[in-house]
């Protein structure tokens, strides 16, 4: 655990890299907040206690199959914000007071996802320091070993083969240390050419000051990685002066700089109402010296949590190491905003001598443009793999029910499907995000291909085996005489406030619908929408309607989504990776991506159903579809024995 004995010698190293203790950090400075400690802890679990009394008291048994009815509760206690990083709590997105429902077993265990990452129970959040290792691919997670809602943070760790399939280790790093006793918090990891592995993290101390710190393997011959040490010397940054104490977090993966052993690092925090990433250097990650000005600003975005900083290639189809610059390069800067509570990117131009990042379009800048992803997803990262030659992306999915249902069914937020990222070399703005190809040994048998020809305002079921775990690809080839003969349709349209998939235009909706039941009193429509602006210029719209998709109260219901470019000679693509809860949406091999959150109480089990439909007034539109059921897949703890 973080506390072990460490079998690397730094002494004896012949590494330039780092100079790093022999022994593990003292527990002193623990043992002296211990009373702090143990009186928070039993104020958190007096008020847990007293929390899932009065949901128990308000709940029939959960065992019965309850007629649907609802009750008011208070909205849930703010979680995070007081110390200084992002909400962790849902709030209801129409505002006024949620409702509890009266949630069944077999609806909550329905929710539970089958193939995407999460612990066996409890709260998570944020991935932290993802990396390759001896065979293995590793992945770091906030976590509450204690509730299923957010506190307590402490790195949990995972292993696997494949990216599929996990296996849970031990925890890797712990709130023990007086510079981390309020939360071991994000963190990345930067691998050092003699493969030592350097990981940098936030630590919340016992003030509330955000610091960051460093740890390392305690045995880098370690394929598991098990133990992990803190440096005697931490914090090895602090907020400099002009930054707020709670504004100053989340390091990212470390880049060579342009001098000899130099290093470089980016963190997030702002100045006022302007989001801005903090650019450090060293040359042994235990001292670090703030460099003159800023990577990069954009004033109104706020605070820049979770920063992420890397190079895609404009000429090649692989992945690159975070160092890689030169011609054929761009940089990809992203920027989770605080305020909004979004993942932002732009891809522009890095100088490593005057240590600046330009957009490319100005208009299209981080925090004002694009986002990775336009529905629950927060607090990315990625790492470059390179067995495979391919950057990884990962997500935090959170929930958008009520803390009371989670507090019930025990668990809270699932990690994305990893995801590859490439630069797309067509509309040169975007980045393409698709699920890494481990994904596909899943898949069931031969698929159900499937061609229908659907009419306006047209709906058909496509059978298929288990609807809750598909990976489902579809093109849609729209009525190219309607197309080119309409004029002007919706003109202004958003998906956010188009009135979802029920609301019909000339040129759409068209698309899926996934998690339904037989008399659509329940369904979750993934769907494509055409507008046309008095020039006849065709936009198209990627959109995501959860208005529909549970009859319960209490949970999110809205419509996602954001226009996504369809060049000449291109269909109208999308693929659906659907498990459970979460449902992941891909238009466009990657441009614009929606993933969502649903806890339908009728369509689950056996009666999830999938259907295709067209609902555009004035244009028939031929489907293209080709779906596989999904297994489940292997999650589970590494044998004790074998540790």
């Amino acid at each position: 655990m973080a506390t072990h004995h460490s079998h690397y010698d730094p002494e004896n190293s012949t590494t330039r890299y780092a100079v790093l203790p022999d022994q593990p950090e003292s527990t002193s400075a623990g043992r002296r907040k211990s009373l702090k400690v143990v009186s928070g802890i039993l104020l958190s679990s007096f008020f847990l206690l007293s929390l899932v009394l009065v949901i128990l008291n308000q709940s029939s048994d959960l065992s019965q199959e309850n007629s649907p009815s609802s009750e008011t509760l208070t909205p849930a206690l703010s979680r995070g914000a007081s110390q200084g990083v992002s909400e962790k709590t849902f709030r209801d997105v129409f505002g006024g007071s949620l409702s509890y429902y009266p949630w069944t077993n077999t609806m909550l265990t329905w929710q539970r996802t089958a193939y995407h990452f999460q612990p066996q129970k409890n709260w998570m959040n944020d991935p932290n320091g993802p990396l390759y290792h001896k065979g293995w691919y590793h992945l770091f997670y906030q976590y509450n070993p204690d509730s299923a809602i957010w506190g307590n943070i402490t790195w949990g760790h995972a292993i696997s083969t494949d990216l599929i399939h996990w296996l849970y280790l031990p925890f890797a790093l712990v709130p023990d240390q007086w510079y981390d006793i309020n939360g071991v918090w994000t963190g990345s990891a930067t691998i050092l050419p003699d493969g030592q592995i350097m990981m940098l993290y936030t630590g919340d101390t016992d003030d509330y000051v955000q610091v960051q710190n460093l740890a390392y393997p305690a045995n880098l011959s370690d394929p598991l990685l098990i133990d992990w040490v803190k440096y005697r010397g931490n914090p090895v940054m602090v907020p400099p002066p002009g930054i707020g104490v709670k504004d100053f977090r989340d390091p990212t993966t470390a880049w060579t700089g342009p001098q000899n052993g130099q290093w470089l690092l980016t963190i997030g925090s702002k100045i006022g109402k302007t989001g801005i990433a903090l650019v450090y250097d060293t040359s042994n990650f235990t001292n670090f010296k703030l460099l003159d000005g800023v990577l990069h600003a954009v004033p109104g975005t706020g605070m820049w949590e979770c920063v992420d900083f890397y190079p895609v290639s404009t000429v090649e189809t692989n992945g690159l190491d975070t160092s890689y610059n030169g011609p054929g390069i761009k940089h990809v800067l992203k920027a989770s905003l605080d305020d909004d509570k979004h993942d932002y990117y732009a891809i522009g131009t890095y100088d490593p001598v005057k240590n600046k990042w330009t957009p490319d379009n100005p208009e299209l800048d981080v925090g004002i443009g694009l986002r990775l992803d336009y529905g629950k997803y927060y607090a990315s990262k990625t790492f470059y793999d390179p067995k495979e030659q391919r950057r990884i992306l990962w997500g935090w999915i959170g929930e958008t029910d009520s803390e009371a249902a989670d507090l019930l069914k025990g668990w809270a937020s699932v990690q994305s499907i990893p995801r590859t990222v490439l630069y797309d070399k067509e509309t040169r703005t975007h980045v393409l995000q698709w699920p890494v190809k481990e994904i596909e040994s899943l898949r069931v048998d031969d698929p159900l291909v499937k061609q229908v020809n659907l009419q306006p305002g047209s709906i058909e079921l496509v059978h298929v085996d288990s609807a809750a775990q598909l990976d489902v690809q579809a093109s849609f080839q729209v009525d190219k005489a309607a197309l080119e003969g309409t004029i002007e349709a919706d003109v202004g349209f958003n998906c956010s406030n188009s009135g979802g998939a029920a609301k019909r235009g000339i040129l759409g909706p068209f698309g899926v619908v996934v998690i339904a039941d037989q008399t659509l009193s329940e369904l979750t429509p993934v769907y494509f929408y055409i507008a046309k602006g008095t020039d006849g210029r065709a936009e198209t719209y990627f959109c995501a309607d959860e208005t529909r998709s549970s009859e319960a109260p209490g949970v999110a219901k809205q419509v996602y989504g954001s226009s996504v470019p369809v060049l000449d000679g291109e269909k109208h693509s999308m693929r659906l990776l659907v498990d459970h809860s979460i449902v992941e949406s891909f238009a466009q091999g990657g441009r614009t991506v929606i993933t969502s959150r649903i806890y339908p109480t009728k369509a689950i089990n056996g009666a999830a159903r999938l259907f295709v439909f067209n609902n555009a007034t004035g244009a028939s539109v031929t489907a293209s579809l080709k779906i596989w059921s999904l297994k489940s897949a292997d999650i589970r703890s590494f044998p004790l024995d074998q540790l």
